[in-house]
């Protein structure tokens, strides 16, 4: 396994929350959630979360023109094209266990 780097202003921060983690593994996706974090803080939980990953969306199409050259906004619309032809009609199962806690 190889990690990623911890953004440096994560690591400066010592308020600063881990969100998601996101791994390819045994031929399928496996992640883990800081699912409550947003309700505990009195937000809408699901309308956080929609923000949160808009801006992960775009975070990609800005790597992504930055990486390629290819326009932050072009990536950002064909992302959004695959989200929601996934969503409508998935790919593969969503499958797993819902664990508590952290390590």
């Amino acid at each position: 396994m190889t990690p990623l780097v911890i953004p440096p202003a994560a690591q400066r921060d010592e308020r600063s929350i881990q969100m998601l983690n996101a791994w390819i593994a045994e031929r399928g996706f496996h992640c883990t959630l800081n699912i409550g974090f947003f309700d505990g803080q009195g937000h809408d939980e699901a309308e956080s979360w929609g923000v949160f990953l808009a801006d992960l969306v775009r975070h990609i199409g800005n790597a992504w023109a930055e990486e390629r050259g290819t326009p932050a906004a072009q990536t950002i619309d064909a992302v959004m094209l695959s989200l929601n032809s996934e969503l409508d009609m998935p790919t593969s199962n969503v499958v797993g266990e819902f664990n508590v806690g952290h390590s």
